[in-house]
């Protein structure tokens, strides 16, 4: 089996999918990534564990989306690739002995729905029912679930499973692990689909499921289990906290803004660093950066070079590294969490002359996640947001196109998702 890579940006949700080439018995390898609807589940070899669908003559029939279970369910979907999405009916499996059942009351937007439900990186099955910011309240718990009772507020992120062997996950890293479970757009592990938070309930196994303490409000923390987790686990695993340090964070967008807030919650110097001078206000005055730099502008980055021990680079626009780089102190770090399609220039000679590491990071584990919104608890760490009803979510995908929200975008399900 040949391999061909396929580099994607997804906001928040990085991927570096593996797109398989099927080797027939006769032939040379042809690339092929199949789009029914009914992917056979774990035949497939993508770093974030999606899927390779199978020839037809392998996968599983299965039922119709509202008879596949039998709690019946129903959400908001897009049928094709237009990405229009409308009431949909279907289904979700009965909550097992590990399972832990969520009335969902709150869904963030993310980037990485809009391009799923265009199919835009041609691995979308239809229907697609987005939503990985998910929050609620516990509804019903197994008899083996230990960490949640009914009446709890919990969330769910972008991950419903994993293998729970590999190193990645006994190293609580599930977002690692070969056979990680995205929370939609993927196959389960009984081989059916899984459908995400624009809907109004789900059941998901107690493992993959986070607390949420009372003082966290749900509305604006729901975008933290995506947005939040890929900028917070950055920061903690390249050391990148110590109030001593000077960090920079390229773009002030949704991962931006919030990288911006806990690095200053960890005591850290923080400079943003943007294409547009219009920004300075809001990044200094409102979300409380210590200095702004406008990368367009030779004379104030000449004056920041070797400054920086860090930089968390959020751009998913085709950009230079060679100006970051020169940002950096001897030994600094730069980390990718943006992810451009097209290939970057990476100069060598920055790096080896001053001992730089570019490096990326994508989303965290569970254990991590937990981490990081309890954390937000304690020093009222929350995404700037905007909240819609259900029935504005196209409008709502219209404007993101536009980068027309500061910054985030979160259905209210609960008052305003009304059953098909």
């Amino acid at each position: 089996m040949g391999l061909r890579f396929k580099n994607l940006d997804i906001s928040g949700l990085n991927l570096l999918i593996i797109m398989t080439s099927v080797v027939s018995s006769d032939t040379s390898p042809s690339p092929t990534l199949y789009k029914e609807r009914r992917p056979q589940a774990n035949n497939f070899n993508l770093s974030f564990s999606l899927f390779s669908k199978l020839p037809s003559d392998r996968r599983k029939m299965l039922k119709s989306p509202e008879e596949e279970h039998p709690q019946k369910s129903f959400g908001w979907a897009a049928r094709d690739t237009s990405g229009v999405l409308s009431p949909f009916k279907f289904s979700r499996r009965a909550n097992g002995d590990e399972d832990v059942t969520l009335k969902i009351l709150y869904c963030g937007i993310c980037h990485s729905d809009l391009h799923t439900l265009k199919n835009e990186w041609d691995f979308s099955f239809y229907p697609v029912l987005p939503g990985h910011e998910i929050v609620g309240v516990v509804t019903e718990v197994g008899k083996k679930v230990t960490k949640f009772k009914v009446g709890d507020n919990a969330g769910v992120g972008c991950i419903v499973g994993s293998c729970r062997a590999c190193p990645s996950c006994k190293q609580d890293s599930e977002n690692y692990c070969p056979k990680m479970i995205p929370t939609y757009n993927a196959i389960y592990h009984d081989g059916t689909p899984t459908y995400g938070g624009y809907s109004d309930m789900i059941v998901v196994a107690e493992h993959f499921v986070v607390h949420f303490p009372d003082n966290l409000p749900l509305d604006a923390g729901a975008p933290l289990l995506c947005a939040g987790i890929t900028v917070y686990s950055p920061l903690k695993y390249f050391g990148l906290t110590e109030p001593s340090l000077h960090l920079g964070v390229v773009g002030l967008g949704g991962l931006g803004h919030v990288a911006v807030k806990f690095a200053k919650a960890f005591g850290v110097k923080v400079t943003v660093i943007s294409t547009s001078p219009s920004k300075e206000k809001e990044a200094v005055e409102r979300l409380g950066a210590d200095s702004f730099l406008v990368s367009r502008d030779p004379k104030q980055m000449e004056a920041a070079m070797g400054t920086m021990d860090g930089i968390i680079d959020t751009v998913s626009a085709t950009h230079p590294l060679m100006p970051l780089l020169g940002l950096l102190k001897s030994h600094g770090k730069l980390v990718m969490v943006g992810l451009p399609v097209q290939p970057l220039e990476l100069p060598a000679i920055p790096l080896v002359m001053g001992r730089k590491i570019v490096t990326g990071s994508c989303i965290g584990g569970m254990k991590e996640t937990q981490e990081m919104i309890d954390f937000a608890a304690k020093h009222n760490i929350t995404a700037d947001i905007e909240v819609i009803p259900m029935d504005y979510v196209n409008t709502a995908m219209e404007r993101l196109v536009k980068a027309d929200v500061r910054y985030r975008f979160v259905i209210d399900i609960a008052n305003t998702l009304k059953a098909p």
